[in-house]
């Protein structure tokens, strides 16, 4: 993975929309000296499998006359990269600068002199100040991932020196000059060809970028950009889209994204800001596709508890439902009739939820009698965390409202009815919504990336994540 695979996070996709993002990004002076250091090491490969092809030709001297030469077998030993930079364009693009370089390589050499004399050896080659400059441009495939390429490229070699061992070596030296301009613009020809294909090289990685994530059954999420990237002097801004969708119908959330800005933090490579509208926009596809709804059954009740879901435990506060349905166990559906609601205050994360409780005693038959219908409001404390790639959370019950929607069985005191429904929340729905909340969704991400001294922070509207990055090999 060289530099350009974490740079070109500013190219996920040509922009969908003039919308507010839900997601934003800002890589650092921290992550493009990283990737600097990636994108090095990656050209360092690229150079090292340089090969020149055979050199030969005539030359007249005056001590021996006509000499004829060949240079063969060329192959690269060894590169130097010692200085580098990366400069970003502000409003234009990055552009990738090497000075200094250099390349030794080893060769076999051949002369024949006087028509009848031959002689061969092998020679030491050194390249010395080679500078290389390099613009890339970055447009979108038919896929709608980002594909690179060269725009510009120019290599200049300093200086190229020979030591010649074996035979007739001192030959070489009546003609120095007139080898190096060979080989020099040998060299020349080749560098800029090289980089071209270590930018290349890149196309298969991004084709791996998560533009579209999918994250279970019921949702995925886009990271499309909504805005061109905003280039400055230090730093890259992106604006995604960050909006959850039902994986069968692409519907848009019914309420639009906030503008939001990250802080000035610059201690990470990259950060990433997650604002209320992508949390948002994941409860409103997981309300509408139904999947915010829980039966709950006896068996689900631990058993150390002495509150059972049957007839006769609620039969101690509703008389009318032990009498007319002696004996039986119940079911409770708990589902959700609004869209939850999440909020982010500093340090702070909390979900608002309006459901129904519906109370049902279950007949010999299998067949359900409604019991009644109660009208329940939570509010319940998130934390939030990275997990690997994934962004993930766990919550707990702050508090719980209960009041009567509908009853089959007479009147009631509701009041009666909340430590059993908030054992039931506390026990069974909690628990089983963490299991779900705990595998996350997916991150932004290209390849084999990987997050490292992560921190995350709740603030006004948004969550932030800033992290250094690492790339598998």
């Amino acid at each position: 993975m060289s530099l350009w695979c974490l740079l070109l996070l500013i190219a996920l996709t040509h922009p969908t929309s003039s919308t507010s993002p839900g997601v934003k990004v800002k890589l650092t002076d921290n992550g493009i000296e990283y990737g600097r250091q990636l994108g090095m090491a990656s050209i360092q490969q690229k150079l090292k499998s340089i090969t020149i092809p055979d050199i030969s030709g005539k030359q007249r001297l005056s001590v021996i006359g006509k000499v004829e030469y060949r240079f063969s077998n060329m192959q690269t030993v060894a590169v130097g990269l010692p200085s580098s930079a990366v400069d970003l364009i502000p409003g234009t693009g990055v552009r990738l600068s090497i000075s200094n370089a250099f390349i030794s390589m080893k060769g076999n050499w051949r002369v024949k002199y006087r028509r009848i004399l031959k002689d061969s050896g092998s020679f030491d080659l050194s390249v010395n100040q080679l500078s290389i400059r390099t613009g890339v441009a970055v447009k979108s495939d038919e896929t709608g991932r980002p594909q690179v390429n060269n725009v510009d490229c120019a290599a200049t070699v300093g200086s190229v020196s020979i030591k010649f061992h074996g035979g007739a070596s001192w030959l070489y030296n009546l003609f120095t000059n007139i080898i190096n301009k060979s080989l020099r613009n040998a060299l020349q020809k080749k560098i800029c060809p090289l980089v071209a294909d270590a930018v290349s090289d890149l196309n298969p990685q991004l084709k791996t970028l998560n533009v579209l994530a999918q994250v279970d059954k019921y949702a995925e999420i886009e990271y499309s950009l909504v805005s061109a990237p905003e280039i400055f002097n230090s730093s890259i801004g992106l604006s995604l889209k960050g909006e959850f969708y039902n994986i069968e119908k692409h519907q848009e959330t019914p309420f639009p994204a906030a503008v939001f800005s990250l802080p000035p933090q610059n201690n990470k490579m990259l950060y990433i800001g997650v604002s209320t509208f992508t949390a948002n926009s994941a409860a409103f596809v997981y309300n509408t596709a139904g999947a915010l709804s829980l039966y709950i059954t006896d068996d689900m009740i631990p058993q150390s508890s002495p509150i059972r879901l049957n007839t006769r435990t609620f039969g101690v506060f509703i008389p009318q439902i032990a009498k007319s349905f002696p004996g039986l166990l119940m079911k409770l559906l708990v589902k959700t009739v609004k869209n939850p609601i999440i909020t982010l205050e500093p340090s702070n994360a909390t979900i608002q939820a309006t459901s129904t409780v519906t109370a049902y005693a279950i007949q010999p038959n299998a067949t359900l009698s409604p019991l009644f219908v109660l009208n329940l409001e939570t509010s319940v404390s998130a934390r939030v965390f990275v997990s690997g790639m994934r962004l993930a959370g766990a919550v707990i019950l702050n508090k719980m409202d209960l009041t009567l929607g509908t009853s089959y069985v007479g009147d009631f005191r509701v009041r009666s009815l909340d430590n059993i429904l908030s054992m039931v929340l506390k026990v069974v729905v909690i628990p089983k919504l963490n299991v779900q909340l705990a595998k996350g969704y997916p991150l932004p991400a290209i390849g084999k990336m990987k997050l490292v001294n992560t921190d995350l922070q709740i603030l006004k509207d948004y969550m932030l994540i800033g992290t250094d990055v690492q790339f598998a090999g």
